[in-house]
Formats: structure tokens, sequence, C-alpha cells
């Protein structure tokens, strides 16, 4: 069947978008060379701006060639719960009693490890937090990852080299490290209801394999760098007030709240809604709550719904045509210009497919997770949180890339070989 005039065009604009993507450093220069207009440009250099700016482009487009009933059905047909639960996680895992509790557990962890402090909380946080996202989602840990290498490491002056060897490793160990659970990460939410994978399944199938890939990833970053981490000590936040337990608690119980509720957003937002009372009637024993940031997240992820619901005509078609070696790496490479969430919801539209089929779709869906922005749902989290850390405020595409090739490369070893 020849796709539709707007298949077509919304093909153009995800090529479009992809490209925006990979020059968002470009609107930045001119924000700076054309200063009347630096606001316009400002906003087109936002990474988590543009697919959501091409989206809205799209349904635009949509309201031009099929009229209003179809764009606006178009868009009721989508899910937007992914975006809206990676906004509520994100504003409660990033609140300051959330962070001194997992802080104070890293520390723990990272006590028992005869190492130099720096090299040892460095390790602890790029390995146990990853796996901790099986638990309490692969958003929230990647949320919780960021902001603690923001305060232990990106914001002590580290070296760019070591920010994006590390931003590549904790993409790829987020977008693994995942899956021990049949819940915590999108690419396999979207087809462990349809197929039958239970917990016990993903642990024996993927998980054991996922938390060798990321203890590997971990230690062989954080020997790499080792000098470097190990003359990076912790200082005291002594400006801050000190989190009572029954404050942390409240915090950890909305937390919990929210993750259980991921599927329901009535519920899910309902809580965050809540919380964010708790939070101002506590606002002493808070940060600046990450709003904004999980705003422009959302926004981004929205825009990637809405243009990769359009992109069916020619995925699946192409995930048919490949056996399951050709589709582990077809994966792994189709997930850094795409979202392996959507990537492997398209696999599971497909009917009779083999166990081999599904095993290289998952696998190789979450082993590029790391290559991109785009290539995993809680990547923008992270992406924003730390991209102010680096030359002006941004992160080049291609470094994230080369950053995340080598982490890749275990984690398809882990997966293939194990």
């Amino acid at each position: 069947m020849d796709p539709a005039p707007i298949e077509i065009i919304s093909a153009i604009l995800f090529g479009i978008a992809l490209i925006h993507t990979f020059s968002t450093k470009y609107f930045e220069q001119l924000a700076h060379s054309h200063p009347a207009h630096a606001g316009i440009w400002h906003f087109l250099g936002e990474v988590e701006v543009v697919f959501g700016f091409w989206a809205m482009i799209l349904v635009i487009m949509m309201f031009v060639t099929d009229g209003k009933h179809a764009a606006i059905a178009y868009l009721d047909r989508q899910s937007f719960t992914e975006p809206m639960f990676v906004f509520a996680i994100m504003v409660i895992a990033g609140t300051r009693p959330i962070l001194q509790f997992a802080m104070l557990n890293v520390k723990a962890l990272a006590r028992l490890i005869p190492w130099p402090e720096g090299s040892a909380f460095y390790f602890v946080t790029l390995s146990f937090v990853p796996l901790l996202g099986s638990f309490i989602t692969e958003p929230g840990a990647m949320t919780l990852a960021g902001l603690i290498l923001l305060e232990r490491y990106y914001s002590k002056g580290i070296s760019t080299r070591l920010k994006y060897v590390t931003l590549g490793v904790l993409f790829v160990n987020i977008s693994i490290g995942g899956t021990m659970t049949s819940f915590a990460a999108p690419p396999v939410l979207m087809v462990a209801g349809k197929w039958g994978w239970d917990t016990a399944f993903m642990f024996t199938t993927f998980g054991w394999k996922a938390a060798i890939g990321v203890l590997v990833n971990a230690l062989v970053v954080t020997l790499l760098f080792r000098r470097e981490l190990s003359g990076l000590k912790s200082e005291a936040r002594a400006t801050h007030a000190k989190v009572p337990s029954p404050v942390v608690l409240v915090h950890i119980v909305f937390l919990v709240g929210v993750v259980v509720f991921a599927h329901h957003p009535v519920v899910f937002m309902g809580l965050l809604l809540f919380f964010l009372g708790f939070a101002s009637a506590y606002e002493r024993y808070q940060d600046r709550l990450i709003l904004r940031e999980g705003l422009l997240v959302a926004f981004f992820l929205a825009g990637l719904v809405v243009l990769g619901g359009q992109q069916k005509w020619w995925l699946q078609p192409l995930l048919i045509d490949m056996d399951s070696t050709v589709l582990f790496f077809g994966a792994t490479l189709l997930t850094a210009i795409t979202d392996n969430a959507a990537l492997t919801y398209l696999g599971s539209l497909l009917e009779g497919t083999s166990t081999e089929f599904r095993y290289s779709l998952v696998a190789g869906a979450v082993t590029g997770g790391g290559l991109t922005v785009i290539a995993n749902a809680p990547n923008p989290a992270g992406f924003s949180i730390l991209k102010g850390s680096f030359r002006d405020g941004a992160i080049h595409p291609l470094g994230l890339l080369a950053a995340a090739l080598p982490p890749t490369i275990i984690a398809i070893l882990a997966f293939r070989l194990l």
C-alpha cells in the first residue's frame, strides 16, 4: 500500500527534526550574532523543543490536508501517558529530600569499595542507580543520577572529556539497566503485556546480562579516569537545613505512588498536585523544583509521540524483512534515530513473531538507547539536567554518540554472547 500524503509529509518533518536536533548549537550561535531576535533563536536552540516544534508543524499540515476533525482524531489516538509520567517523576525525584536520601545510599555503598572516595562514589552512581531504575523506573533513575552527577562531579570543573564519557555511559546503563523488571523500561513496557513477559522472565532473559553490562561499563570508565576522579572529594552542604526523616518518608511515599500508578495519569497527576502542595508547605526543605526542566522534557517526548506515530508505514515493513541477527543490529541503529519504545511497539503489532525475533528486537532497542538524546525516553531528562555544565550550555550530539559507542559495544556483547 502506498503511503498517504500526510505520511510522506510526516517522514520529511521527522527527518528535518533529526537534523534540527544535531544543529541546535547553530541556533545558539545565531542568538549571539542576532541579539534582536535572540529569544526565538534560543527557543529553537533548546533540544527539548525540537520535536515538539516540528510536531506542531505536522498538526498544522494535518489541519490543511485532512481537515480539523482528522487532525484532532489523530491526536486523540495518541497516548501521552509517558510524557506526563516523566514530568511527574522528574519533579518528585529531583527534590532535595529524595536526592539526599539517594546520596546517603550511594555513599554507604561507596564506603564498601576500597577505592578513593571520588572513584568509589562515581562507580556506584553509574552502576547502582541505573540498576535501581528497574524498580523506580528509568526516568526516575535518570533524574537521580543526573542530579547526583551534577552536584558531585559536573559542578566541580571536571574535564570535558570526562563529562561526555560519563554521559554516554549513563545513557547506555540507564537504557539496559531497567530490563530486570517488566514495568520500568519504556521499550519493555510496550511489549510485556502482549507477549506475556513478567518480571521473572525479564530477569532470567535480559536482566542478569544487563546487570553485567552495567557493571563492566561503570568499572571501565572509573578505571580510565581514576586519577581525575580520585582527586574529587565531597563537600558538605552546610547552607541547607537537615531534612527530617518524616519529610523524607512522605517524599518517598509520593515517589512510590507515582511509580505504582505509572499507567494511570489521572492518579499520578493527582498525586503530583498533592505533592506540590506538600512541598510548598515545607518549602524550607526544598530546593527549586525542576518544573521547567520537566515540562521541557515532557514537551520533547510528546512531540516524539506525535511525529513517531506517523512513521509506521516505513518502519514496520523494515522490521518484518529482518532475520534475528540483522534485527538486533538494525534495532540498535534504528533506535538512535527513533525512540526505542516506539520501535518495540511497532514490532509488537506484528503477528506470529518468533521468540528469537522478540528477543532481538527488545535487546537491540535497549542496547541502542544511549546513542542519541531521542533514543530512550529518559535521555532528555538527563540531558536537561546536565547540559548547563557544558560549554555554551550545549551538548554536542556527535560528542554524545562517540562517548556512547564503547558502552554500547559492551551491551552488544552482553546480550549477544551471554
